[in-house]
């Protein structure tokens, strides 16, 4: 059998289905053919180029999360734990699994700025890093966090006494607990499931849960990856595309090297655009710029106001040293006369 044509009809096949994406169709195809060279089958990439015709993948265009929409779909969240995830992507850009990673020892929440600190087991790079908190995103860690261990009533059944037995337990905080997980050892893969679903729960109640008109994909248009294109495009459009780069996670340009102090002041100006639902912080942080522009405005007038005093007076003394010059002259005329 010519190995090249065994390819080519497997791709026409998956392509004859209609069910799945072309980014798809060519994965598994090329999975088919490093299967086929695992077994020492001899293939040409020049003649598999030349003779397996792949489709060409279509690239959509990602819809735009806004920070209005976000906020609307924050203050919609009536989960504390899933309002929580949300905050924590859209305040970080961290990636999904690496938000679900993190324990309770990872977080620093008493360091000037908070951090968290991100295991590389669960990064996309391999590499330990951390990432800097909002004052918004650390209060609500810790409302989380509170109530997450909080005391509550737990009431089962005795088959002893046949009978309902309630008690009040106090949940253990310890350090390797995940920080969204329901239960003491579930999966990441799992616990992605659960967050995503929910996430789409929501999304459908606000009327908002389209999924893309591609065939065969069934993922929706806003997504939890949508969080961390938000941060990025955030960054990005202030100018920030370098750190933007270094706070998602992306190992970025070699060059590009700051000290932690240089990062921690970035961080502090672009906190207001990373801040969503604390609207009284905002408001404070509003009215200090403008009192402080309004204190400039009055500066800035008093200095126009003293120029100007300034040119009359010179002014005045110019016309002073004009009539001088003039009686100096008609003096200097009259004593050559005599």
């Amino acid at each position: 059998m010519d190995v090249y044509e065994v390819l080519a009809a497997y791709a026409k096949y998956l392509l004859d289905t209609g069910r799945i994406s072309s980014l798809t169709l060519k994965q598994w195809v090329v999975t088919a053919k490093n299967l086929l060279e695992f077994y020492d089958v001899e293939i040409s990439p020049k003649k598999f180029k030349l003779k397996v015709r792949l489709p060409r993948a279509i690239r959509r265009n990602k819809e735009a999360l806004t920070k209005e929409f976000l906020t609307d779909i924050l203050n919609s969240t009536p989960d504390l734990r899933l309002k929580t995830y949300l905050l924590l992507l859209s305040a970080t850009g961290m990636r999904a699994s690496e938000a679900l990673s993190i324990t309770v020892g990872n977080l620093a929440l008493d360091n000037n700025p908070p951090k968290i600190y991100v295991r590389g087991e669960y990064t996309k790079t391999k590499t330990d890093r951390y990432v800097l908190l909002t004052r918004e995103l650390k209060a609500q860690l810790m409302t989380f966090i509170e109530y997450k261990y909080r005391t509550r009533r737990v009431s089962y059944y005795n088959k002893t006494t046949n009978k309902i037995v309630s008690t009040y337990i106090t949940p253990n905080k310890k350090r390797h607990d995940l920080l969204f997980s329901a239960h003491k050892s579930p999966s990441l893969k799992s616990l992605y499931g659960v967050m995503r679903q929910a996430f789409a729960q929501t999304l459908d109640r606000m009327g908002k849960g389209e999924r893309e008109e591609s065939p065969g994909v069934k993922h929706r248009r806003i997504t939890l990856h949508s969080c961390r294109r938000l941060v990025k495009s955030t960054l990005s459009d202030l100018g920030l595309s370098d750190f933007g780069e270094w706070m998602i996670g992306h190992q970025g340009s070699t060059y590009y090297r700051t000290s932690d102090k240089e990062r921690v002041e970035i961080f502090r100006k672009i906190e207001p655009y990373l801040t969503y639902t604390d609207i009284t912080s905002l408001d404070r942080r509003y009215g200090d710029t403008q009192s402080r522009i309004e204190e400039l405005e009055e500066i800035n007038q008093s200095l126009r106001q003293r120029d100007k005093m300034k040119d009359d007076a010179i002014g005045q003394l110019s016309d002073q040293l004009m009539a001088l010059t003039v009686r100096l002259q008609e003096v200097e005329k009259k004593q050559r006369e005599y």
